[in-house]
């Protein structure tokens, strides 16, 4: 199955507007924005647990970061609500469910070498540092090699032009952001390959999941 499989071309959607695919597990569905493979696969998606379901206990190889974005996602380790990062090295395994229903940001089998420990980060309580423009405040979530981040905007925030070497991947939590290729809501997922160019702002404010410099050398 290969879906925008192709980075190097832009992808703007809203998972709002894909419909949901039930996976091999009962209960558990999914919206995918971009995918390599069909079961295993590289991909993207956002997935949705039904109260009481539950994943088989699986190993990912190529590692996975969930964006816990509303309910709590639970596994042997722990109880994870709504506004928890998990990064889950390459060759870790867990057995994940939810008792009263969630749902997720996942990105499945594009991490590597450089990520050995496992990552969790309560993004209601972790700090928010200052960004490169007024108005602009980051939350680091991945600390080993690629680095995923939170990014606030306040309303009314500008950013300077800038080209992303390795490409960017963004995820709209809330508010809406924008640039000068269109206006992007909560929901909104945009992936921009190797040194595109753009200049973003945000006029009413908003939080994104931003990931880049992963892309270069994808095919």
């Amino acid at each position: 199955m290969d879906i925008h499989s192709d980075y190097s071309k832009r992808v703007v959607l809203n998972h709002q507007d894909l419909p949901w695919i039930s996976s091999p597990s009962v209960g558990i569905e999914r919206r995918m924005l971009d995918r390599q493979g069909d079961e295993v696969a590289r991909a993207t998606s956002i997935v949705r647990y039904e109260a009481g379901a539950k994943f088989p206990t699986h190993t990912h190889e190529f590692g996975e970061e969930i964006l816990v974005l509303d309910g709590v996602l639970s596994d042997e380790t722990g109880n994870y609500p709504a506004g928890t990062y998990i990064m889950n090295p390459p060759g870790s395994s867990h057995a994940p469910f939810s008792e009263k229903g969630c749902t997720l940001f996942v990105k499945l089998r594009h991490l590597g070498p450089e990520q050995i420990e496992r990552e969790i980060v309560d993004t209601h309580s972790a700090p928010w540092f200052q960004g490169m423009v007024p108005g602009l405040t980051v939350m680091p979530l991945m600390r080993q090699g690629a680095g995923s981040t939170l990014v606030r905007w306040a309303p009314q925030t500008y950013f300077n032009p800038h080209k992303h070497y390795g490409g960017e991947e963004i995820f709209v939590v809330d508010g809406v952001f924008e640039d000068e290729h269109g206006r992007y809501p909560a929901g909104s997922w945009i992936r921009s390959p190797h040194m595109s160019l753009h200049q973003p702002f945000s006029k009413e404010g908003c939080t994104i999941f931003v990931k880049t410099g992963h892309l270069l050398g994808v095919n």
